[in-house]
């Protein structure tokens, strides 16, 4: 294999096992045993669930709209400023669509066995990439959390992990997210999404870290996410791809992967949407090749020897790792049957809008515009959003008179609205502030206490 800034080589397991010696306890050997953590990608069958869960919801009404109609007026704008249909929309929140990021949760569980922090950091990237498999077809975007909104998923019992997410701005549009898992991690996130129209495409940037932790060995790692890029907005059929780098650093060991998403280009003899990185240690010696494409599989490769190649024409060298044959990290499951008439959902994000009790007041599932949109109910979700984004508005205008503050003056706004389970904090691995969960949400869950819960539908 080929890439930029490196290559790779396959080396035949045999002849490397005889190069040193026989050694009984050679990475060879431990690469190659059945029992190893790597290889083994059959999907996690947890404890069956208490609740039979739904397998479809209804099919995607046929409506037609010109987007560059309403898209024209927009070219350099800020896109969650502009009052959008629902018909470009899919029937979940971003809160939710986030919340989506932990359906191949199984590789931090697996990521727990590993016996050593680069080990751990394959399946940390495999992870990382697995987030994006869901958007390779879903163009629509997701409902703008209002204010104060909240998404759970409790899956403690069944896959040994709850989510809680809660929207902490509004301009710009902020989630803040955490997880907990019994089984060895807790995972957390504020991410900001900032996108604009550009003429024949849309830029979708996350900004905000990632954080995950295992508790056993404190192995803590941050990342951030790529960028999106929705293209064909004007003619031809819309399409995405994942650019950019990503580097996720273990902040404990200072073990690195930097994973590059290739652009996707006519011209390139490469498979589309490919995927590759580096695993390092704080010495910067390469240990693992990773290989694959963010909408369908990850593989890692054992390196074991690392040389430079002979300059090229322009003189420049690349790495050249020696490595055993490649084994599967990650890959992507089967969408569900008809998932084309239902947004192209996976089993998980059919299962996320499902109407659940007890939740908060606040929770995605009790908004009215998406719970009418996942009905086919266009035209009554259209007037139901334009509702509820004029309450929102007049609950702010409410808040800056009680505070005293004109709406022109420029105010800090997280001085005027406090989110009801996160805070701000500094973190002191990026020394920025950032929102964590302070506690609560599951305590008031089981009390059915929502008294605190403000009317936001």
């Amino acid at each position: 294999m080929e890439d930029s800034s490196f290559i790779t080589v396959i080396t035949d397991p045999k002849e490397n096992r005889s190069a040193e010696g026989g050694n009984e306890e050679s990475p060879v050997d431990e690469w190659n045993s059945e029992d190893h953590v790597f290889g083994n990608v059959s999907r996690k069958v947890g404890i069956p669930p208490k609740v039979k869960r739904r397998t479809r919801i209804p099919d995607k009404p046929n409506y037609n709209i010109n987007l560059w109609s309403i898209m024209k007026n927009c070219i350099g704008k800020e896109l969650s400023k502009i009052p959008m249909p629902v018909n470009f929309n899919e029937p979940l929140s971003m809160l939710q669509r986030l919340t989506e990021d932990l359906e191949y949760h199984e590789l931090l569980d697996k990521a727990v066995k590993c016996e050593n922090s680069t080990e751990q950091m394959c399946f940390v990237a495999a992870f990382s990439v697995s987030s994006y498999s869901t958007t390779v077809n879903r163009i629509a975007k997701p409902f703008n959390p209002m204010l104060g909104e909240t998404y759970e998923l409790d899956q403690m019992e069944e896959m040994g992990f709850r989510s809680l997410c809660e929207q902490v701005s509004h301009h710009p549009p902020a989630a803040a997210h955490h997880v907990f898992s019994k089984n060895g991690w807790t995972l957390w996130q504020e991410i900001t999404i900032s996108s604009k129209f550009r003429g024949k495409y849309l830029s979708i940037m996350p900004l905000g870290d990632i954080h995950l932790e295992f508790h056993a060995s404190g192995n803590h790692y941050i990342w951030r996410k790529s960028t999106s890029t929705v293209h064909n907005i004007i003619v031809g059929k819309l399409w995405i791809d994942q650019t950019g780098d990503i580097e996720i650093i273990n902040h404990k060991t200072k073990d690195k992967c930097l994973l590059k998403f290739t652009p996707y280009s006519y011209f390139s003899k490469d498979y589309t949407r490919k995927v590759t990185g580096v695993v390092t240690d704080s010495k910067e010696k390469a240990h693992y090749v990773l290989s694959g494409s963010w909408d369908e599989k990850m593989e890692c490769a054992k390196i074991i020897q690392s040389s430079h190649s002979s300059p090229s024409t322009e003189g420049k060298q690349k790495m050249v790792y020696q490595t055993l044959p490649a084994k599967i990290l990650w890959k992507k499951y089967p969408l569900p049957e008809n998932a084309e008439n239902m947004y192209y959902f996976s089993e998980l994000a059919l299962i996320l809008n499902e109407p659940e009790e007890g939740v908060a007041p606040t929770d995605s599932r009790w908004r009215p515009d998406q719970r009418l949109m996942e009905n086919g109910q266009w035209d009554e979700a259209n007037a139901e959003k334009q509702r509820l984004e004029e309450k929102q508005r007049m609950i702010r205008r409410k808040r800056l008179e009680s505070s005293g503050q004109s709406r022109w003056m420029k105010v800090r706004k997280d001085e005027l609205y406090k989110p009801l389970w996160f805070e701000k904090k500094l973190d002191p691995f990026t020394g920025v502030e950032a929102y964590v969960y302070k506690g609560g949400y599951w305590e008031a869950k089981e009390q059915q206490n929502w008294a605190m819960c403000p009317d936001i539908f």
